[in-house]
């Protein structure tokens, strides 16, 4: 399986998990059905290992915003990019952040992938992960 289509899927089983409460272990199952991949494992199982330190990062980096408002599908894409950029040295934070977008173009619409970017930029820049 190709990182985009990881990243992809990283995403449905996230917001499976959101938005159902539904255990990690359902949640794979649902959307890999009989299909396994290392790198969707590794970013799901990373993204709910460090769920805290992510949400801490993105709710920092918010503005205007709280994380209670973000829609579901939104907080899932900025979960697993944020999980990349800095708990993956092996990804160019760039790639991460372009591929979030591109994600959010498909899964979302137009406005949250500027929203996207422009949170995924502040964390870059502010932490010094750029």
């Amino acid at each position: 399986m190709k990182r985009r289509e990881a990243r992809e899927k990283a995403l449905q089983i996230l917001f499976q998990m959101e938005l159902n409460e539904m255990h990690l272990d359902q949640a794979i199952a649902n959307v890999m059905e009989d299909q396994s991949d290392a790198y969707v494992d590794k970013l799901v199982e990373g993204v709910v290992a460090n769920k805290t330190a992510i949400d801490e990062l993105i709710a920092g980096n918010l503005d205007n915003w709280s994380m209670d408002r973000l829609n579901k599908v939104d907080l899932a894409i900025l979960r697993v990019s944020v999980f990349e950029m800095v708990y993956c040295e092996d990804i160019p934070d760039r790639v991460s952040l372009n591929e979030s977008l591109e994600i959010a173009k498909i899964f979302s619409d137009e406005k949250s992938s500027k929203f996207i970017n422009g949170v995924l930029a502040n964390i870059a820049k502010d932490d010094g992960i750029e």
